[in-house]
């Protein structure tokens, strides 16, 4: 829990996570949200950067012990895979969300040999579709996944059921609900918000939250 609220600390820090409940933000579904995560930002903040990466690499070996190799997600999840990696003193590789249409038409980029023992690196989940894409691929090319560190999730129930679905471990370093109580904490938004927050976080398509 104390690598949840420092991680989510600064996230919040660097606005990495903007919380913006009374203006919305549109995703691309046409959902109104009332969070927005960047967590590319993290990398131009040494701060920050140096939390996220030795919390990635200290999760790996405390939740995946066996693992061989780190591979990131494509494109954030692959400076966090390196770092993380060169941390650990790990091999690593990244997942190209379609294969190259020159060359070796690679997927996967990086050695990979049947049987590694692999450690998925992403940024952000939300549904948990792109990663599963991702793990699914590793799987196909005889990698044995032991599962997923993600820096940030939403916790959505659509998101948690999918993974589930997929035989797919995650371990976030934190989540939406850790961010929502320290925004309350450091004065970041209003406690009656957190309640209008969760009701985002619980269903999304409804967005009466935005008026409660």
């Amino acid at each position: 829990m104390e690598t949840a609220r420092k991680v989510a600390e600064n996230l919040l820090k660097i606005k990495a996570v903007f919380l913006r409940p009374d203006q919305p933000f549109t995703w691309a579904s046409g959902i109104k949200s009332p969070i927005y995560c960047d967590n590319r930002l993290i990398l131009t903040s040494p701060e920050a950067r140096n939390v996220v990466e030795n919390a990635i690499a200290e999760t790996v070996k405390k939740e995946y012990p066996d693992a061989e190799a780190l591979f990131g997600t494509s494109t954030a999840g692959i400076a966090h895979a390196a770092i993380a990696g060169h941390i650990l003193g790990m091999p690593m590789g990244y997942v190209r969300s379609s294969s190259k249409d020159h060359g070796r038409n690679n997927k996967i980029e990086g050695k990979l040999d049947s049987g590694t023992k692999v450690v998925v690196i992403e940024d952000l989940i939300s549904t948990g579709g792109s990663v599963i894409d991702v793990v699914d691929s590793l799987r196909e090319a005889g990698a044995e996944v032991l599962g997923v560190v993600s820096i940030y999730t939403y916790g959505m129930k659509k998101g948690l059921e999918r993974l589930k679905e997929a035989n797919v471990k995650n371990v976030s370093l934190t989540d939406f609900d850790t961010t929502i109580s320290v925004a309350v904490e450091i004065g970041y938004i209003k406690p009656e918000d957190e309640k209008r927050l969760k009701a985002f976080r619980d269903n999304p398509s409804d967005e009466s939250w935005i008026k409660a």
